[in-house]
């Protein structure tokens, strides 16, 4: 069994349905939700938008590895209506949903795809800290 923490934004549409919408999702294609943080309100970081985001962690167990749970939170992102990916386009923009994985296990993984630990949240982002920081 696989322990990773994901974090979870949405600055589109109804915010808390999305966010709710996709905890649902996760619990149900990709693993049990063992803790959630407290959802915050922060702006957006690395653009300029007037809409503001909630964010909230979780810490998941799952046996998916690490490209199997990207391909999945990717999967969920599409369903509920994200068009464009920050990773394939280059630059951020309003989203419906955001789901990052932000530790998985305690590996150390970098891709074109897919870098573990998620150097912005973990490093430069002071809000994801305070998340992750509540979570562990």
């Amino acid at each position: 069994m696989n322990k990773a923490i994901l974090l979870l934004g949405s600055n589109l549409g109804d915010k808390m349905k999305n966010i709710s919408t996709a905890l649902s999702l996760i619990n149900e294609s990709i693993g049990s939700i063992k803790k959630k943080s407290n959802i915050i309100k922060t702006l957006p970081e690395g653009y300029n938008s007037s809409n503001t985001y909630l964010n909230l962690g979780i810490i998941i167990e799952t046996y998916l590895s690490p490209m199997q749970l990207l391909k999945q939170l990717k999967k969920i992102e599409q369903d509920l209506g994200r068009i464009r990916d920050s990773s394939y386009s280059g630059t951020y923009e309003d989203r419906i949903i955001d789901i990052d994985i932000i530790y998985f296990n305690n590996i150390i993984y970098e891709s074109k795809k897919l870098v573990i630990p998620h150097k912005a949240h973990t490093k430069k982002r002071t809000f994801s800290k305070k998340i992750i920081y509540e979570l562990i």
